[in-house]
Protein backbone atom coordinates (compact mmCIF):
# COMPACT_ATOMS: atom_id res chain seq x y z
CA UNK A 1 0.00 0.00 0.00
CA UNK A 2 2.66 2.51 1.08
CA UNK A 3 4.74 2.08 -2.25
CA UNK A 4 1.66 2.43 -4.23
CA UNK A 5 0.83 5.70 -2.53
CA UNK A 6 4.18 6.89 -3.06
CA UNK A 7 3.96 5.52 -6.95
CA UNK A 8 0.90 7.65 -7.29
CA UNK A 9 2.35 10.55 -5.76
CA UNK A 10 5.08 10.89 -8.22
CA UNK A 11 2.65 10.22 -11.14
CA UNK A 12 0.72 13.27 -9.79
CA UNK A 13 3.87 15.34 -9.52
CA UNK A 14 5.14 14.77 -12.54
CA UNK A 15 1.90 15.10 -14.77
CA UNK A 16 2.07 18.39 -13.54
CA UNK A 17 5.34 18.83 -14.52
CA UNK A 18 4.03 18.13 -17.84
CA UNK A 19 1.69 20.53 -17.89
CA UNK A 20 4.21 22.84 -19.05
CA UNK A 21 4.47 25.13 -16.35
CA UNK A 22 6.42 28.15 -17.74
CA UNK A 23 8.22 29.42 -14.67
CA UNK A 24 9.80 26.01 -14.37
CA UNK A 25 10.83 26.15 -18.22
CA UNK A 26 11.96 29.40 -17.93
CA UNK A 27 14.50 28.38 -15.35
CA UNK A 28 15.48 25.65 -16.72
CA UNK A 29 16.46 27.53 -20.14
CA UNK A 30 18.70 30.16 -17.59
CA UNK A 31 20.27 26.57 -16.69
CA UNK A 32 20.84 25.35 -19.58
CA UNK A 33 21.88 28.29 -21.64
CA UNK A 34 24.97 29.78 -19.70
CA UNK A 35 28.10 28.70 -20.33
CA UNK A 36 28.13 28.54 -24.24
CA UNK A 37 26.96 32.17 -24.45
CA UNK A 38 30.67 33.33 -23.31
CA UNK A 39 32.05 30.61 -23.36
CA UNK A 40 31.95 31.22 -27.54
CA UNK A 41 32.70 34.89 -27.21
CA UNK A 42 34.04 36.23 -30.56
CA UNK A 43 36.96 38.25 -29.98
CA UNK A 44 35.12 41.38 -30.21
CA UNK A 45 32.91 40.99 -27.22
CA UNK A 46 33.68 43.24 -24.24
CA UNK A 47 33.02 42.66 -20.63
CA UNK A 48 31.68 46.18 -19.10
CA UNK A 49 32.89 45.64 -15.31
CA UNK A 50 31.56 48.45 -12.39
CA UNK A 51 33.80 49.22 -9.68
CA UNK A 52 34.53 51.84 -7.09
CA UNK A 53 38.20 52.38 -7.17
CA UNK A 54 37.71 52.91 -3.69
CA UNK A 55 37.49 50.06 -1.05
CA UNK A 56 41.07 48.09 -0.63
CA UNK A 57 41.84 45.61 -0.85
CA UNK A 58 38.77 44.82 -3.36
CA UNK A 59 39.29 47.66 -5.72
CA UNK A 60 42.16 50.71 -5.89
CA UNK A 61 42.62 53.29 -8.31
CA UNK A 62 46.22 52.86 -8.88
CA UNK A 63 47.50 56.73 -8.23
CA UNK A 64 44.09 57.89 -8.52
CA UNK A 65 43.74 56.87 -12.26
CA UNK A 66 40.13 56.16 -13.00
CA UNK A 67 41.53 53.76 -15.36
CA UNK A 68 43.89 52.00 -13.99
CA UNK A 69 42.63 49.61 -10.76
CA UNK A 70 44.06 46.91 -8.53
CA UNK A 71 42.54 44.56 -6.11
CA UNK A 72 40.79 41.31 -5.77
CA UNK A 73 38.46 42.05 -7.40
CA UNK A 74 40.11 43.63 -10.28
CA UNK A 75 42.60 40.33 -10.28
CA UNK A 76 39.25 37.96 -10.05
CA UNK A 77 38.07 39.96 -13.37
CA UNK A 78 41.11 40.22 -15.27
CA UNK A 79 41.58 36.45 -14.88
CA UNK A 80 38.34 35.23 -16.33
CA UNK A 81 38.14 37.88 -19.35
CA UNK A 82 41.50 36.02 -20.03
CA UNK A 83 39.75 33.08 -19.85
CA UNK A 84 36.60 33.88 -21.85
CA UNK A 85 38.78 35.84 -24.35
CA UNK A 86 36.82 39.14 -24.28
CA UNK A 87 38.41 42.14 -23.61
CA UNK A 88 37.61 44.84 -20.58
CA UNK A 89 36.63 47.71 -20.03
CA UNK A 90 36.21 49.00 -16.25
CA UNK A 91 33.27 51.40 -15.41
CA UNK A 92 33.92 53.43 -12.12
CA UNK A 93 30.55 54.17 -9.72
CA UNK A 94 29.71 55.66 -6.86
CA UNK A 95 28.28 53.68 -3.90
CA UNK A 96 25.06 55.09 -3.41
CA UNK A 97 24.23 54.93 -7.25
CA UNK A 98 25.23 51.45 -7.41
CA UNK A 99 22.07 49.30 -7.85
CA UNK A 100 20.56 52.34 -9.90
CA UNK A 101 23.53 52.03 -12.72
CA UNK A 102 23.45 48.31 -12.91
CA UNK A 103 20.03 48.49 -13.38
CA UNK A 104 20.11 51.31 -16.13
CA UNK A 105 22.71 48.99 -17.88
CA UNK A 106 25.71 51.18 -17.19
CA UNK A 107 27.94 48.26 -16.74
CA UNK A 108 27.29 44.08 -17.18
CA UNK A 109 28.84 43.16 -13.59
CA UNK A 110 30.03 44.88 -10.57
CA UNK A 111 33.09 43.64 -9.09
CA UNK A 112 33.99 45.76 -6.03
CA UNK A 113 33.88 43.71 -2.83
CA UNK A 114 30.15 44.16 -3.14
CA UNK A 115 28.22 42.74 0.35
CA UNK A 116 25.35 40.25 -0.24
CA UNK A 117 22.32 42.87 0.68
CA UNK A 118 18.19 42.11 0.03
CA UNK A 119 17.86 45.48 -1.78
CA UNK A 120 20.69 43.99 -4.42
CA UNK A 121 18.76 40.87 -4.68
CA UNK A 122 15.76 42.57 -5.50
CA UNK A 123 18.62 44.90 -7.92
CA UNK A 124 20.23 42.38 -9.63
CA UNK A 125 22.11 38.90 -9.96
CA UNK A 126 24.58 37.68 -7.50
CA UNK A 127 27.54 35.55 -8.59
CA UNK A 128 28.18 32.43 -5.88
CA UNK A 129 30.15 34.32 -2.69
CA UNK A 130 34.17 34.68 -3.64
CA UNK A 131 34.57 35.90 -0.04
CA UNK A 132 33.23 36.44 3.71
CA UNK A 133 34.84 39.26 5.84
CA UNK A 134 32.50 41.78 8.27
CA UNK A 135 32.17 44.84 9.83
CA UNK A 136 34.41 46.16 12.29
CA UNK A 137 35.21 49.89 13.97
CA UNK A 138 38.36 51.26 14.36
CA UNK A 139 39.06 53.80 16.77
CA UNK A 140 41.37 56.28 18.06
CA UNK A 141 41.36 55.76 21.66
CA UNK A 142 40.91 52.37 22.84
CA UNK A 143 41.62 53.57 26.97
CA UNK A 144 37.86 55.08 26.04
CA UNK A 145 36.31 52.42 23.98
CA UNK A 146 36.84 48.73 24.64
CA UNK A 147 33.69 47.37 23.60
CA UNK A 148 30.98 48.40 21.10
CA UNK A 149 28.52 49.46 23.36
CA UNK A 150 30.37 52.55 24.42
CA UNK A 151 30.32 53.77 20.87
CA UNK A 152 26.73 53.98 20.29
CA UNK A 153 26.04 57.43 22.48
CA UNK A 154 24.90 60.53 20.79
CA UNK A 155 28.39 62.61 22.27
CA UNK A 156 30.55 59.68 19.83
CA UNK A 157 31.04 60.26 16.60
CA UNK A 158 31.25 57.97 13.93
CA UNK A 159 32.34 57.78 10.11
CA UNK A 160 31.64 55.30 7.33
CA UNK A 161 31.18 55.56 3.85
CA UNK A 162 28.18 56.73 2.02
CA UNK A 163 25.61 54.70 0.59
CA UNK A 164 26.97 51.57 0.86
CA UNK A 165 26.92 48.18 3.36
CA UNK A 166 28.69 49.42 6.10
CA UNK A 167 26.75 52.96 6.15
CA UNK A 168 23.31 50.57 7.04
CA UNK A 169 25.49 48.53 9.16
CA UNK A 170 26.56 51.31 10.86
CA UNK A 171 23.03 52.57 11.32
CA UNK A 172 21.49 49.30 12.36
CA UNK A 173 24.72 48.82 15.37
CA UNK A 174 24.66 52.28 16.66
CA UNK A 175 21.62 54.04 16.30
CA UNK A 176 21.95 56.44 19.47
CA UNK A 177 25.89 57.68 18.00
CA UNK A 178 27.04 60.70 15.60
CA UNK A 179 26.73 59.69 11.83
CA UNK A 180 28.89 60.96 9.99
CA UNK A 181 28.10 59.73 6.32
CA UNK A 182 31.35 60.70 3.67
CA UNK A 183 30.55 60.40 0.03
CA UNK A 184 34.05 59.19 -0.77
CA UNK A 185 35.53 55.90 1.61
CA UNK A 186 39.50 57.17 0.52
CA UNK A 187 38.50 60.24 2.79
CA UNK A 188 36.92 57.48 5.92
CA UNK A 189 40.31 56.96 7.36
CA UNK A 190 41.68 60.05 6.83
CA UNK A 191 38.42 61.57 9.03
CA UNK A 192 39.68 58.89 11.51
CA UNK A 193 43.45 60.10 11.09
CA UNK A 194 42.29 63.83 11.54
CA UNK A 195 40.36 63.53 14.95
CA UNK A 196 36.94 64.71 12.80
CA UNK A 197 35.67 61.38 13.94
CA UNK A 198 35.96 59.05 17.10
CA UNK A 199 35.61 55.84 14.99
CA UNK A 200 34.77 54.53 11.74
CA UNK A 201 32.91 51.50 10.31
CA UNK A 202 34.76 49.73 8.57
CA UNK A 203 35.37 46.11 6.53
CA UNK A 204 37.56 43.36 8.31
CA UNK A 205 39.54 43.12 5.28
CA UNK A 206 39.92 47.25 4.47
CA UNK A 207 40.64 47.34 8.33
CA UNK A 208 44.04 45.36 7.48
CA UNK A 209 45.15 47.55 5.05
CA UNK A 210 44.41 50.54 7.43
CA UNK A 211 46.03 49.03 10.03
CA UNK A 212 49.41 48.85 8.32
CA UNK A 213 49.76 52.62 8.13
CA UNK A 214 47.36 52.87 11.87
CA UNK A 215 48.97 50.16 13.75
CA UNK A 216 47.47 52.02 17.38
CA UNK A 217 43.79 52.16 16.25
CA UNK A 218 42.45 50.19 18.11
CA UNK A 219 39.77 47.33 16.78
CA UNK A 220 36.61 46.08 17.99
CA UNK A 221 34.36 43.61 16.04
CA UNK A 222 33.70 41.88 13.98
CA UNK A 223 29.37 42.87 14.40
CA UNK A 224 28.32 41.62 11.04
CA UNK A 225 28.58 37.95 9.21
CA UNK A 226 28.96 39.26 5.25
CA UNK A 227 29.32 37.41 2.04
CA UNK A 228 30.81 39.33 -1.08
CA UNK A 229 29.61 38.31 -4.74
CA UNK A 230 29.90 39.75 -8.00
CA UNK A 231 26.55 41.56 -8.86
CA UNK A 232 25.64 41.22 -12.74
CA UNK A 233 22.74 42.64 -14.26
CA UNK A 234 19.11 41.08 -13.77
CA UNK A 235 19.19 40.44 -17.81
CA UNK A 236 22.69 38.82 -17.64
CA UNK A 237 21.24 35.50 -16.96
CA UNK A 238 24.05 33.93 -19.09
CA UNK A 239 26.85 35.94 -17.78
CA UNK A 240 25.54 35.17 -14.41
CA UNK A 241 25.82 31.74 -14.93
CA UNK A 242 28.80 31.61 -16.61
CA UNK A 243 30.28 33.47 -13.96
CA UNK A 244 29.42 30.86 -11.27
CA UNK A 245 30.60 27.69 -13.43
CA UNK A 246 34.17 29.56 -13.70
CA UNK A 247 34.14 30.49 -10.08
CA UNK A 248 33.55 26.63 -9.10
CA UNK A 249 36.30 25.33 -11.06
CA UNK A 250 38.56 28.58 -9.83
CA UNK A 251 37.75 27.12 -6.29
CA UNK A 252 38.42 23.76 -7.54
CA UNK A 253 42.08 24.38 -9.14
CA UNK A 254 43.10 26.44 -6.76
CA UNK A 255 42.98 30.21 -8.26
CA UNK A 256 40.53 31.68 -6.04
CA UNK A 257 42.56 30.24 -3.13
CA UNK A 258 45.85 31.87 -4.43
CA UNK A 259 44.10 35.35 -5.00
CA UNK A 260 42.57 35.31 -1.86
CA UNK A 261 46.12 34.74 0.07
CA UNK A 262 47.95 37.76 -2.29
CA UNK A 263 45.51 40.09 -1.67
CA UNK A 264 43.38 39.19 1.35
CA UNK A 265 45.94 37.55 3.28
CA UNK A 266 45.99 34.44 4.77
CA UNK A 267 43.09 35.14 7.17
CA UNK A 268 40.57 35.26 4.01
CA UNK A 269 40.84 31.94 2.89
CA UNK A 270 37.32 30.01 3.36
CA UNK A 271 36.42 28.70 0.43
CA UNK A 272 33.00 29.96 -0.55
CA UNK A 273 32.59 28.90 -4.17
CA UNK A 274 32.65 25.02 -3.47
CA UNK A 275 28.91 23.85 -3.96
CA UNK A 276 27.72 23.25 -0.57
CA UNK A 277 28.65 26.39 1.12
CA UNK A 278 27.40 28.49 -2.01
CA UNK A 279 24.05 26.96 -1.79
CA UNK A 280 23.31 27.60 1.57
CA UNK A 281 24.24 31.37 0.92
CA UNK A 282 22.15 31.40 -2.18
CA UNK A 283 19.11 29.58 0.46
CA UNK A 284 19.53 32.22 3.20
CA UNK A 285 19.91 35.02 0.72
CA UNK A 286 16.56 34.02 -0.54
CA UNK A 287 15.16 34.02 3.21
CA UNK A 288 16.74 36.92 3.25
CA UNK A 289 14.33 38.81 1.09
CA UNK A 290 11.49 37.52 3.18
CA UNK A 291 10.81 40.10 5.52
CA UNK A 292 10.30 42.87 3.36
CA UNK A 293 7.99 40.28 1.11
CA UNK A 294 6.11 39.72 4.20
CA UNK A 295 5.75 43.59 4.57
CA UNK A 296 4.57 44.03 0.95
CA UNK A 297 2.23 41.69 0.98
CA UNK A 298 0.43 42.83 4.39
CA UNK A 299 0.27 46.05 3.32
CA UNK A 300 -1.04 45.05 -0.24
CA UNK A 301 -3.70 43.07 1.18
CA UNK A 302 -1.82 39.52 -0.24
CA UNK A 303 -2.25 36.98 1.81
CA UNK A 304 0.87 35.32 3.07
CA UNK A 305 -0.26 31.78 2.50
CA UNK A 306 -1.38 30.63 -1.41
CA UNK A 307 -1.39 27.52 -1.29
CA UNK A 308 -2.06 27.56 -5.90
CA UNK A 309 1.01 30.23 -5.84
CA UNK A 310 3.06 27.38 -3.36
CA UNK A 311 2.46 24.46 -5.72
CA UNK A 312 3.42 26.50 -8.79
CA UNK A 313 7.00 27.44 -7.26
CA UNK A 314 7.43 23.74 -6.52
CA UNK A 315 6.65 22.56 -9.94
CA UNK A 316 9.51 25.19 -11.19
CA UNK A 317 11.65 24.53 -8.56
CA UNK A 318 11.60 20.46 -9.16
CA UNK A 319 11.67 21.43 -12.96
CA UNK A 320 14.77 23.70 -12.69
CA UNK A 321 16.50 21.25 -10.69
CA UNK A 322 16.05 18.16 -12.82
CA UNK A 323 16.71 19.94 -16.34
CA UNK A 324 19.94 21.50 -14.75
CA UNK A 325 20.77 17.42 -14.02
CA UNK A 326 20.32 16.66 -17.44
CA UNK A 327 22.48 19.38 -18.90
CA UNK A 328 25.58 18.72 -16.45
CA UNK A 329 24.61 14.84 -17.41
CA UNK A 330 24.56 14.10 -13.47
CA UNK A 331 21.93 12.28 -12.09
CA UNK A 332 19.05 13.66 -10.26
CA UNK A 333 17.68 13.61 -6.77
CA UNK A 334 14.74 11.85 -6.49
CA UNK A 335 11.26 13.80 -7.30
CA UNK A 336 10.37 13.20 -3.86
CA UNK A 337 12.87 14.27 -2.34
CA UNK A 338 13.58 17.51 -4.26
CA UNK A 339 9.80 18.40 -3.63
CA UNK A 340 10.49 17.82 -0.41
CA UNK A 341 13.36 20.21 -0.14
CA UNK A 342 11.53 22.70 -1.70
CA UNK A 343 8.98 22.47 0.15
CA UNK A 344 10.99 22.75 3.60
CA UNK A 345 12.08 25.80 2.45
CA UNK A 346 9.30 27.74 1.72
CA UNK A 347 7.71 26.81 5.04
CA UNK A 348 10.93 28.25 6.24
CA UNK A 349 10.52 31.38 3.89
CA UNK A 350 6.47 31.60 5.20
CA UNK A 351 7.66 31.09 8.80
CA UNK A 352 9.85 34.55 8.60
CA UNK A 353 7.07 36.18 6.60
CA UNK A 354 4.80 35.98 9.17
CA UNK A 355 7.48 36.91 12.46
CA UNK A 356 8.57 39.99 10.03
CA UNK A 357 4.93 41.02 9.14
CA UNK A 358 3.61 41.10 12.35
CA UNK A 359 6.75 42.80 14.09
CA UNK A 360 6.12 46.36 15.21
CA UNK A 361 9.99 47.07 15.33
CA UNK A 362 10.73 46.11 11.94
CA UNK A 363 10.31 48.79 9.37
CA UNK A 364 12.05 48.16 6.18
CA UNK A 365 13.75 50.70 4.13
CA UNK A 366 10.98 53.01 1.92
CA UNK A 367 9.94 52.78 -0.83
CA UNK A 368 9.48 48.71 -1.03
CA UNK A 369 9.95 47.14 -4.09
CA UNK A 370 6.69 45.75 -5.91
CA UNK A 371 6.29 41.90 -4.94
CA UNK A 372 4.86 41.08 -8.90
CA UNK A 373 7.18 43.48 -10.89
CA UNK A 374 10.43 43.13 -8.30
CA UNK A 375 10.53 40.82 -5.55
CA UNK A 376 9.31 37.46 -7.18
CA UNK A 377 11.22 38.25 -10.08
CA UNK A 378 14.14 38.32 -7.63
CA UNK A 379 13.02 35.46 -6.24
CA UNK A 380 13.33 33.47 -9.88
CA UNK A 381 16.85 34.27 -10.43
CA UNK A 382 17.92 32.95 -6.88
CA UNK A 383 15.84 29.49 -7.37
CA UNK A 384 17.83 29.02 -10.93
CA UNK A 385 21.00 29.19 -8.95
CA UNK A 386 19.71 26.80 -5.91
CA UNK A 387 18.98 24.58 -8.69
CA UNK A 388 21.84 24.59 -10.38
CA UNK A 389 24.18 23.64 -7.22
CA UNK A 390 21.93 21.47 -6.14
CA UNK A 391 23.08 18.92 -8.82
CA UNK A 392 26.54 20.36 -8.23
CA UNK A 393 26.40 18.35 -4.36
CA UNK A 394 28.55 15.04 -4.34
CA UNK A 395 26.60 12.10 -4.47
CA UNK A 396 28.00 11.12 -1.06
CA UNK A 397 26.87 13.90 0.56
CA UNK A 398 27.86 13.78 4.31
CA UNK A 399 25.30 14.26 6.81
CA UNK A 400 26.90 15.79 9.33
CA UNK A 401 28.55 18.23 6.82
CA UNK A 402 25.19 19.55 5.47
CA UNK A 403 23.84 20.19 8.81
CA UNK A 404 27.23 21.78 9.92
CA UNK A 405 26.63 24.20 6.94
CA UNK A 406 22.85 24.87 7.28
CA UNK A 407 23.92 25.91 11.03
CA UNK A 408 26.44 27.93 10.07
CA UNK A 409 25.29 29.53 6.98
CA UNK A 410 21.91 30.42 7.21
CA UNK A 411 21.87 33.81 9.35
CA UNK A 412 18.09 34.94 8.10
CA UNK A 413 16.78 36.96 11.89
CA UNK A 414 13.49 35.26 13.05
CA UNK A 415 14.47 32.00 11.34
CA UNK A 416 14.01 29.27 14.16
CA UNK A 417 16.30 26.83 14.84
CA UNK A 418 13.50 24.04 14.22
CA UNK A 419 13.11 25.60 10.77
CA UNK A 420 17.16 25.65 10.21
CA UNK A 421 17.14 21.68 11.21
CA UNK A 422 14.57 20.89 8.89
CA UNK A 423 16.14 22.71 6.14
CA UNK A 424 19.43 20.81 6.82
CA UNK A 425 17.60 17.25 7.05
CA UNK A 426 16.19 17.90 3.63
CA UNK A 427 19.32 18.82 1.85
CA UNK A 428 20.99 15.86 3.25
CA UNK A 429 18.70 13.59 2.17
CA UNK A 430 19.48 15.21 -1.56
CA UNK A 431 23.16 13.80 -1.17
CA UNK A 432 21.69 10.10 -1.34
CA UNK A 433 21.31 9.63 -5.18
CA UNK A 434 23.24 7.44 -7.49
CA UNK A 435 26.62 8.58 -8.87
CA UNK A 436 26.79 8.95 -12.59
CA UNK A 437 26.73 6.25 -15.02
CA UNK A 438 25.82 3.58 -12.10
CA UNK A 439 21.69 3.74 -12.14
Amino acid sequence: MRRTRVTRARHTGLERLRRGLSAGLAAAAVLTGTSAAWGEADESASLRVGTSGDYPPFSRARDGRATDYEGFDIALARAYAADRGVTLEFVRFRWPRLSAELQAGRFDVAMSGITVRPERSVAGRFTLPIVESGAVILARDSDRFDNLTQLDLPRVRIGVNAGGHLERAARDRFPHATLLVIPDNTSVLRALREAHVDAVVTDSLEAEVWQRSEPDFARLGPFTRDRKAFLVRPDAADLAGDLDDWLLLKERDGTLARLRAEHLGAGAGLATATPLPALVAALDERLALMPVTGVVKRRSGVPLEVPEREDFVLDAAVTAALEAAHTRGVAPPSFLDLRKFFRTLLDAAKEVQWKASRDPSFAPEEPLPELDSALRPALERIDARIARLLVELPTDLDEAAARAAVADGLRTERLSDASKRAVADALAALGHRAAPGTQ
